[in-house]
């Protein structure tokens, strides 16, 4: 998900009143014992998780398959749809009783989420409307009977008339509904109203099932706005029925294009998919005229999407359409798509969303693992950034840096959570996190750094990253801070991962161990354990000190030059770790004669030292000393880096 109103750093350092906050010490807080004590991992490798940070030989998970028949009202504005899922228990213990996720429930009245929502703005719950929402059941069958069943908040307990089997038991489940559309939801699911007609972006709009695995047992938590989604994995067949002169776009295959599209449409259509260019499919001129295959007040649309986690879709009459050829790795291809409004259309904005899709997908699958999907869809609407397999809603305001920004990052949730299926609602930082990093990379090669900024000032960076104020990133959403959001499920451990890759690994070490872990647990149910073992074990390198430091806690960092003493074999440097993290040392020396040569010690300098003296031959004066010249530690005094004679 995009952070709310796409605020860059210095104003989230502004809403946490952090400036002129120095964090400068008298005498060392540092503690080696601490830093570095053995027993991080609170558990053994085991047969379903192994120490190697691998999915263990017996390693399980439940499937869930779904076919969804829907319709949309658009006067109503509501949604009246039947659910079958086709479950299947792969775990070792019989179940029984099965849960439900519903998360539209999130918007009635009388919910959880709706009840902890401060009075001072929010990005979750049904803002600025008056809004009793949520599912209207209207049965739930198990094979052809009905069953019994308790409805909490946003969750389903079913009970079962006899335990679902172990080892590969299957139940199937029938489930009738209806909702009314929030205009907000959460900025995930939405209504914008255009000129040319409503669009609906619709996203947690189907029971689905909660997730059983081997971690949690039932994983049974309610849904609140921050913490987003934990999902089984499965095929997904769907029919949405919508107004005649609505187009409907949906993460998946599109199965009946010569059904739903005008002859010249699907001329288009299929031209779009093997073109490196941009083709309009449906134009601005055909929406104003409302062109439609059908002289019937409905069309039914037909998709289909396999091994997912989830499926969204949007349908308008003022979508404008266009697409292009993503081309992948093993000369696999797949097809980019956008659909926005006329408000959106012109002055580098939108007619640009296909470019960027493509660009995108294509840098995320050559570098770190190809792109699964048969379509990569950019949706124009209400909500400011949300991602769902294949498909992503992004504001329709957005243009030039922000839609770049917007639709990378949300493309870039593809890999971090739709293929490594992390649990969102406890971890966010495990897919916004990453993805933020990911990010940061693509950034850089998009167009030649047509919207890179260039390197951050990470000293610059310390106050906000390692603010005292702020709770440690392991910290599940939603119990943090909303303001704090965004600092520690995106940017700090964003920059944990650059630190990671760029000063503590190395990029090669780092990105093997990265594609290790995106291979081992593609499609499956990672933890914070898995992924910490998958890069100690595949980089070679002992972290412990830093998922400490950076991750569990929220420790400061602070190095200084304390004395430099001339000897007859060159000049003895002197230098302390002033704060509770311990990190690589980098130093600029500087000698009479104006050379500057760098000096880099490893970590292990601070296994048992609180102050380090390391010898620099020369025959030279020395007349300077700076640590972290590049300024890419996250330094909270940086004031005192520097030494000059």
């Amino acid at each position: 998900m995009r952070l709310s109103n796409t605020l860059p750093l210095k104003a989230l350092v502004g809403m946490l009143c952090l400036s002129g906050v120095a964090f400068a010490q008298t005498e060392s807080n540092y503690d080696y014992v601490e830093a570095f004590r053995p027993g991080f991992y609170q558990t053994n490798g085991n047969e379903y998780r192994s120490a190697s940070g691998k999915p263990g030989p017996k390693y399980w998970q439940n499937a869930a398959d779904y076919k969804l028949r829907a319709t949309l009202n658009d006067e109503n504005r509501t949604v009246t749809a039947s659910v079958t899922i086709d479950y299947t228990n792969n775990s070792p213990e019989a179940l029984d009783f099965l849960w439900i996720q519903l998360d539209q429930n999130m918007f009635k009245e009388d919910a959880i989420g709706n009840k902890i929502i401060p009075l001072t703005d929010s990005r979750y719950g049904a803002k600025g409307e008056e809004f009793d929402g949520g599912y209207n059941i209207k049965s739930v069958r198990l094979g052809s009977s009905d069953v019994e069943y308790t409805i909490s908040d946003t969750r389903m307990q079913v009970d079962l008339p006899e335990a679902l089997k172990e080892n590969g038991g299957k139940a199937q489940l029938t489930i009738d509904y209806s909702y009314v559309v929030p205009k907000y939801g959460s900025d995930r699911t939405g209504i914008l109203e255009t000129k040319n007609g409503d669009i609906y972006s619709i996203a947690q709009w189907y029971p689905r099932m909660a997730v059983f695995d081997d971690v949690l047992g039932w994983n049974t938590d309610p849904y609140l706005g921050p913490g987003e989604f934990y999902l089984n994995y499965g095929n997904i067949d769907v029919e949405i029925t919508a107004p005649s002169n609505h187009f409907v776009v949906l993460g998946g295959e599109l199965l009946n294009p010569d059904e739903v599209l005008t002859a010249e449409q699907l001329k288009r259509w299929n031209k779009a998919q093997s073109s490196d260019e941009t083709v309009i499919i449906r134009s601005q001129e055909e929406v104003r005229q409302g062109a439609s295959q059908s002289k019937s007040k409905t069309l039914t649309w037909k998709y289909r999407l396999e091994n997912t986690r989830d499926v969204a879709w949007a349908s308008s009459a003022a979508f404008i359409i266009d697409g292009a050829k993503i081309n992948l790795k093993d000369g696999k291809t797949s097809f980019a798509l956008s659909a926005y409004p006329e408000e959106s259309n012109g002055g580098n904005a939108w007619e640009r969303s296909t470019e960027y899709v493509k660009a995108s997908v294509e840098h995320y699958s050559e570098k770190w693992f190809n792109y699964p999907y048969p379509v990569a869809v950019n949706v124009a609407s209400n909500v400011g950034g949300m991602e769902y397999p294949a498909i992503v809603f992004c504001g329709y305001k957005a243009k030039g840096a922000s839609l770049w920004g917007v639709t990378d990052h949300e493309f870039g949730h593809i890999w971090f959570p739709m293929i490594v299926g992390s649990n969102e609602r406890l971890h966010a930082w495990m897919d916004e996190g990453f993805n933020t990093f990911l990010n940061g990379i693509s950034t850089e090669e998009f167009n030649n750094g047509e919207y890179y900024r260039g390197k951050q000032d990470a000293n610059k960076m310390a106050a906000l990253l390692t603010n005292p104020a702020l709770e440690p990133v392991m910290t599940a959403p939603s119990v943090m801070n909303e303001r704090h959001m965004g600092i520690l499920a995106y940017y700090k451990p964003g920059f944990g991962m650059k630190l990671l890759r760029d000063v503590i690994l190395g990029p090669e070490r780092f990105d093997k161990a990265l594609r290790a872990y995106i291979n081992e647990w593609a499609y499956k149910h990672p933890t914070p354990d898995d992924f910490f073992r998958t890069m100690e074990n595949v980089s070679g390198q002992k972290l412990s000190w830093f998922w400490r430091g950076w991750f569990e806690n929220n420790w400061q960092f602070d190095q200084a030059v304390t004395n430099v003493a001339q000897k007859s074999e060159g000049a003895v440097i002197s230098i302390i770790n002033l704060e509770k993290l311990p990190m690589p040392v980098i130093a600029d020396v500087t000698t009479a004669s104006g050379k500057t040569t760098r000096v880099t010690l490893p970590v292990e300098v601070w296994e048992r030292n609180i102050t380090w003296d390391f010898l620099f031959e020369t025959s030279e004066d020395v007349v300077k000393v700076e640590l972290d010249p590049d300024k890419v530690l996250p330094d909270s005094n940086p004031s005192n880096n520097t030494w000059k004679k």
